[in-house]
């Protein structure tokens, strides 16, 4: 095993795990591998560390999210310019490899252990409570290694204990606990679920300011698709409510053990404030309509949107509406008539929304999807 302090640097790299050796001395250490079901391909460039964390813009203030943080090595350069660090780990081999190569940083990072899909704001809110402002305790991953030693004792109440998804438990004096959200997504996100993490994690956590990510080349590119392209289609339009494109840079498959066989992207989404026509923000009960009706125009992308809504909502039983964060918390979403209903309704959608039905889905401005999601709401209602 190698010394813990030594995962602190002082060769000059931003992360000392950035290096196709280091990673596997970690993993041989451990005795485990990298494994292909979950996505692993782990990031050995110093040089993509530190272009991810300037397009991010990572201050010593922010807390972020991180979704796989894997071994550590893209933690590690985060938790050198942050304040704190939450990660979502599913894979239950990795948590006692963090607690390892992250114990430099122990009292600035928190660990969920659970798919990232599965993830709730309680989860975040549970796990950000544990991490104290510099000067209190250790955090909750200076306690992973004392974890494995059933003899500890744990004289304290529930309401003192941080206790997170990782089973790690730490005695923190209530008056010491500072918890603070993580306002920036940084991730080199699995592959297979990073679209899904993405627009769902800015849908149900407000309080993302932003989300630089790596992904494959392909997704990043329907994440920046404009209006008419072959990218452009119903998750465009829905990612488009919540946030928009910044900047974005292009990393092959060298820049990671083992290597990928697709080429992969960084992107950089801000969250932003739809609007409607009249400038007024859009509710968030029009932005989840405007989705359902982005579904429902790409259902046949090369038809009208008349013909695509049609085929959507017939035969459909009655739809809910989820009004973003308020819906994961319990709240009643809307429900909408059944869809043969609504397939009826279409017409008087289409000319509410003032939007010509013989055209298609793809050349349907995001504000032009809220309208119509404003429309449905309307008709529907009468």
């Amino acid at each position: 095993m190698v010394a813990i302090d030594s995962y602190a640097g002082g060769d000059g790299r931003l992360s000392p795990l950035s290096t196709p050796s280091a990673t596997r001395a970690v993993l041989e250490a451990h005795g485990i591998g990298t494994k292909y079901t979950l996505g692993q391909n782990f990031l050995v460039n110093d040089d993509v560390l530190k272009k991810i964390i300037a397009l991010a813009e990572v201050g010593e203030d922010d807390r972020i999210l991180e979704v796989g943080p894997g071994i550590g090595t893209l933690t590690i350069a985060l938790l050198k310019h942050a304040a704190g660090v939450v990660a979502i780990e599913r894979d239950p081999d990795l948590p006692a490899v963090l607690a390892d190569t992250l114990h430099p940083w122990r009292e600035k990072f928190a660990l969920v252990e659970k798919d990232a899909l599965d993830v709730t704001r309680d989860d975040i809110v549970s796990v950000a409570s544990t991490m104290v402002e510099p000067g209190g305790d250790a955090g909750c991953l200076d306690r992973a290694s004392s974890a494995a030693n059933e003899t500890a004792q744990w004289a304290v109440s529930q309401s003192e204990d941080c206790l997170s998804e990782s089973r790690y438990r730490v005695a923190v004096p209530q008056e010491e606990l500072r918890p603070s959200l993580p306002s920036k997504l940084v991730a080199n996100l699995p592959y297979a679920v990073a679209a899904t993490v993405v627009l769902d994690y800015f849908e149900s956590f407000p309080f993302l300011d932003s989300a630089t990510i790596m992904v494959q080349k392909e997704v990043a590119d329907r994440m920046a698709a404009a209006v008419g392209t072959k990218n452009y289609g119903a998750y465009t339009v829905k990612l488009g409510l919540y946030a928009e494109p910044v900047g974005r840079f292009a990393v092959g498959p060298g820049n990671f053990f083992p290597p990928p066989r697709v080429d992969s992207a960084v992107i950089r989404l801000n969250r932003r404030v739809p609007l409607m026509a009249d400038g007024a923000p859009a509710s968030p009960e029009v932005i989840a309509a405007a989705a359902l009706m982005a579904d429902a125009a790409f259902t046949n992308r090369r038809k009208t949107i008349a013909n695509s809504c049609k085929t959507y909502f017939s035969g459909r039983g009655p739809i809910s509406l989820g009004a973003g964060p308020s819906a994961q918390e319990g709240a009643p979403g809307i429900v909408l008539p059944d869809g043969a209903a609504i397939a009826e309704h279409l017409p008087a959608i289409f000319d509410a929304a003032a939007i010509d039905p013989r055209r298609r889905g793809e050349t349907l401005t995001q504000q032009e999807f809220l309208a119509l999601g404003a429309a449905l709401l309307k008709v529907t209602a009468a």
